[in-house]
């Protein structure tokens, strides 16, 4: 009974307190001196503590007393502490004057209602400040020494219509591909062809080309078949490698790269079976860890499909999916080969890009807007170019590396294969195919 009795008395006591009574409405008031003052039944605002000042001031000038400390109140969010005691009324107390440049406001026990004057010209009339993520950006510059040349007039911006696409990282997007071009030499892929005893580059582009299969079939994105490649060659230059491995380093390192870039990475057991169980699972899984501690899982890396998306947006003025689909086919078939590997990441990019505008006859097949976002002159980019669509000429007639020519035949992609290679490139010797 006792336990009913003390939960009947704390349930009427809930029911009884005052709700949201301690959000500010009402503030409780105190003389410097610890005694308290009669509750104040408005909002408190800043023009009333403007008020409360100004009658605090005045009380002070006529007693010849030093002025008493205001009332520090921001946001509704009170302070007792410092409050400013009130002398008693005697009577009908006379309004107090208001300041010229003071807010007037109408206080009345439902609404607030704030009447302001008018700004002034000056305030209307002030510029824009710049967003908080420029300004630091340009401190971050300055402090580095990096000091930009301004954009060329011929230049075309090729980030204006991004401007509200929070996904596009307008602000970042020069400085992360100035990074990527920083770092991609950290982990260019050197000549290692001569240190594997077993392999040769005709087994290396057969693997590719294999791979590249694979990724069609399972419909893999772009990111995933050039990290697959990547991963492929930095562990060959690192390892030597039996010819009967071969193809279960293709698998781990696909397998790798759709765990690192795919939202739904194929299976063990698929690659298994596309591969007519050439494999057991153990096999697969024991390449893997081997793949990965010879990298010291160092998967992040910018490869030609990071550059590629840039160039493209670079070499177009509108979105164009036959340029696009040239530009990966000419990329595509650079990386099959071996002698593209002498080639930075980035310089593959651009020079699929050059290929490909030059296949399309597009004039000029180099421009200043691609000259500045791929950091190559045209002279730069020729050989690697050259030695593309000399790749392409040959394409049609190699019977044992067919994949990339049958996908890119297709209708799907534009039929781009079909198309003749621009002559001008082909002046370079074709013995490294």
């Amino acid at each position: 009974m006792k336990q009913k009795n003390t939960m009947g008395a704390a349930q009427a006591a809930v029911k009884n307190r005052r709700a949201l009574g301690d959000i500010g409405n009402l503030v409780t008031l105190k003389h410097l001196d610890g005694k308290p003052l009669p509750e104040i039944t408005r909002p408190v605002t800043r023009s009333f503590c403007a008020q409360l000042l100004a009658n605090a001031q005045k009380d002070a000038a006529q007693n010849k007393k030093k002025p008493l400390a205001a009332v520090n109140v921001d946001n509704n969010n009170n302070n007792n502490n410092n409050v400013v005691p009130r002398k008693k009324a005697t009577g009908k107390p006379k309004p107090a004057p208001v300041p010229q440049n003071a807010t007037v406001i109408e206080i009345s026990p439902d609404t607030v209602e704030e009447k302001a004057k008018p700004e002034s010209s000056s305030k209307r009339n002030k510029k824009p400040q710049s967003s908080l993520t420029a300004t630091l950006t340009a401190r971050s510059k300055a402090a580095c020494g990096l000091n930009y040349k301004p954009k060329p007039k011929n230049v075309v911006d090729i980030d204006a219509a991004d401007v509200g696409n929070e996904l596009a990282e307008v602000e970042y997007v020069e400085d992360i591909y100035t990074f990527y071009k920083l770092v991609e030499d950290e982990t260019k892929v050197h000549d290692y062809m001569n240190s594997q005893p077993e392999i040769n580059d005709k087994m290396r582009a057969i693997l590719i080309d294999w791979l590249i299969e694979v990724h069609s079939k399972f419909e893999l994105a772009n990111e995933t078949l050039y990290l697959t490649i990547n991963i492929v060659d930095r562990f060959l230059a690192a390892e030597t490698v039996a010819r009967r491995e071969l193809q279960c380093v293709g698998m781990s390192a696909m397998l790798i790269a759709s765990k690192y870039e795919e939202i739904w990475a194929p299976e063990v057991n698929d690659f298994i079976q596309i591969s007519d169980r050439a494999y057991e699972h153990k096999h697969v899984l024991v390449m893997e860890k081997r793949i990965l501690g010879r990298l010291e899982w160092n998967l992040t890396v910018p490869t030609p499909s990071v550059f590629l998306t840039r160039f493209i947006k670079a070499s177009v003025t509108s979105p164009e999916i036959t340029m696009e689909n040239m530009v990966y086919f000419y990329a595509e078939l650079g990386m099959m080969h071996y002698g593209i590997i002498k080639f930075c990441p980035s310089m593959v990019a651009a020079a699929a890009v050059y290929a490909a505008r030059a296949t399309m006859n597009r004039s000029p097949v180099w421009h200043e807007t691609l000259e500045m976002h791929t950091g190559f002159t045209e002279m730069q980019v020729m050989e690697c170019a050259q030695m593309m669509a000399g790749f392409h000429l040959l394409a049609k007639s190699d019977e044992k590396r067919k994949v990339i020519y049958r996908k890119y035949s297709s209708v799907s992609r534009g039929a781009v294969a079909l198309y003749q290679p621009a002559k001008a490139l082909l002046a370079v010797s074709l013995s490294s195919s």
